[in-house]
């Protein structure tokens, strides 16, 4: 398809070069300046329709519900699962607490903190894999 633009672009030079020749000098400014249009709308029709392809892509994309390893970490997700956290919380302890007393509390805010890390593991693989350097650090040794 882009040679026959190809073709269809030298075809129209030839004639403005033709056309120039023709009439001489005083016509140059405007046939440079009729050539630059159809060569801009053959531009802004190419972008059109790359432009065109690409937003049709991204919506087949969201279509097929693809999500980005980025987003399933969404807000949305960790602020509801701290919230249900919380909510559970309040019933646990007090069952917890109210039949074995002090180590039932124990017991029961212990599973709750580990459903939390599990849950921030798995949203941050990375998270306790790596010690990170503090400011302390440094790559002189005393």
């Amino acid at each position: 398809m882009e040679a026959r633009h190809d073709t269809e672009l030298k075809k129209e030079l030839d004639a403005t070069l033709h056309a120039r020749k023709e009439l001489g000098d005083d016509y140059e400014s405007a046939l440079i300046d009729s050539f630059l249009e159809k060569i801009e709308q053959r531009v802004e029709t190419a972008v059109e329709r790359q432009v065109r392809r690409q937003v049709a892509e991204q919506q087949m994309v969201v279509a097929r519900g693809a999500r980005s390893p980025q987003s399933s970490d969404s807000f949305g997700e960790r602020f509801g699962f701290g919230i249900v956290s919380l909510v559970l919380a309040v019933p646990l302890s007090a069952i917890g607490g109210g039949i074995s007393g002090l180590p039932g509390l124990f017991v029961a805010w212990g599973g709750i903190v580990g459903v939390n890390v599990v849950q921030a593991v798995r949203l941050n693989p990375g998270l306790f894999g790596r010690r990170r350097r503090s400011s302390q650090d440094s790559d002189w040794e005393d």
